[in-house]
């Protein structure tokens, strides 16, 4: 009979390449150049050169059609052992923590003694492709032998056909973007504008301070030759942010492009392992993965707030692992939108959502928002889709590491009206 204790799941430490606004810095870099450069950073920051790890997970959002597994090409793109396998994920803006979740079953489990998650994405490189008539009119020549059927694929051919299809920024059920449900929820939840430009501001300058005090130096690698990351704007006020016009509804909207997260490109990967093997090569603990859960809801044909599912996800999580919102010291919350961060926690508060939506007793409460991303976050670090798990994960190691002690909860909102969530601990 097999032993069937689940083993504890170690946060190692992550490592990540600096995060820049899209098209600007990375311009010439693709997925796999970072994603590469995030993973060598781990392999470098933990002397693993060489070494077999036992699978590193990771994906991307925006990807060509030639990152048929993204994740096995970067590794053979650093000096891991070629031995380890790599498995490419994609769960929208949830990718890297749902694979480190993933990857910690499979450690608890007794499957695995190691893995790295994983992320990356860029919209510099973005695939671009042609209508879909004039690609089935390409597939059609290929397989035509004659000169007359070579010729016959392009009857009734139009210039039009010819026009690129860029990836949309926009849900495939309803056409609209991220940011246009996000002003859908602000209204809903009567989040103003203020509300969310102060959260920006304090997203900056906690940011800004966490670089000058050196806390990043162990957790960003220099790529490309950016050693910071190259969003943060520590010079920011409330009035130039008040002063921004709303882009996604001009007329009645509160989302700037100053409480919105900008198009990103970076990278970040974290090491897990069980601790045996941590304890057996000298590594460091951080902290320990202790429970995750994902969560989506009907934004379709309920009208739920597309980015409303990180609320489902944390409530579930902390029923089954017997906690209550108020028992962390630490918060990360992914600040897609100053906004969605806002209605996360006024759902929260809120009785009656807590009660007909997530179905529990009373309300969840309200968290003490000096412990909420105490090092800055995504609206002002930068958003590179598929990284900002791990690199939430490997900074909330890092803040616990510091701390001494601690309990931090995660929250990830997704594209497609999914939440993924975790709580990391340390003794």
């Amino acid at each position: 009979m097999t032993d069937t204790k689940l083993r504890k799941i170690a946060i190692v430490g992550g490592s990540r390449i600096p995060f820049c606004r899209s098209n600007s810095l990375y311009a010439d870099q693709t997925n796999l150049d970072m994603l590469a450069a995030a993973i060598q950073g781990v392999t470098d920051r933990f002397e693993l050169h060489g070494k077999q790890i036992d699978q590193v997970i990771g994906g991307a959002v925006t990807t060509h059609s030639k990152d048929f597994n993204l994740a096995r090409e970067a590794v053979l793109s650093t000096t891991l052992s070629p031995l380890t396998t790599g498995i490419t994920l994609q769960q929208a803006c949830g990718t890297s923590l749902t694979a480190a979740l993933m990857a910690g079953a499979q450690i608890a489990s007794g499957q695995i003694d190691c893995a790295i998650v994983a992320g990356t994405d860029t919209t510099s490189d973005a695939p671009i492709v042609f209508q879909r008539k004039f690609a089935q009119r390409l597939i059609k020549l290929g397989r035509a032998r004659s000169f007359g059927q070579k010729l016959g694929v392009f009857k009734g051919f139009s210039l039009r056909e010819l026009a690129p299809q860029p990836p949309k920024n926009g849900e495939p059920r309803t056409g609209l973007s991220m940011g246009q449900h996000c002003e859908r929820m602000a209204k809903e939840w009567s989040i103003d504008r203020r509300e969310q430009d102060e959260l920006t501001l304090d997203s900056h300058r906690k940011a800004a301070a966490a670089w000058d005090a050196g806390f990043f130096d162990d957790l960003v690698t220099p790529h490309n030759g950016v050693i910071r990351d190259s969003i943060i704007r520590p010079d920011t006020t409330l009035e130039k942010l008040g002063s921004l016009k709303p882009v996604f509804d001009r007329k009645n909207g509160t989302l700037t492009a100053g409480n919105s997260t900008t198009l990103t490109d970076g990278a970040a990967a974290v090491l897990l392992a069980s601790e045996e093997w941590a304890k057996a090569n000298d590594l460091p603990i951080l902290g320990w993965l202790t429970h995750g859960r994902t969560a989506s809801v009907d934004f379709v044909n309920k009208d739920e707030g597309l980015l409303m599912a990180p609320t489902v996800a944390v409530a579930e999580m902390l029923t089954r692992a017997g906690l209550s919102l108020q028992d962390f010291d630490f918060y990360e919350i992914h600040e897609a939108f100053a906004a969605q961060v806002l209605c996360t926690l006024r759902a929260w508060e809120s009785e009656r959502y807590c009660t007909e939506r997530l179905g529990l007793d009373k309300a969840m409460g309200s968290i003490d928002r000096a412990k909420m991303n105490v090092r800055g976050g995504s609206v002002a670090i930068g958003h590179p889709f598929a990284a900002t798990g791990a690199r939430i994960l490997g900074t909330l190691g890092a803040i616990l590491e510091e701390a001494g002690s601690g309990r931090g909860l995660i929250s990830v909102c997704t594209a497609g009206g999914m939440g993924v969530s975790a709580i990391v601990e340390r003794d």
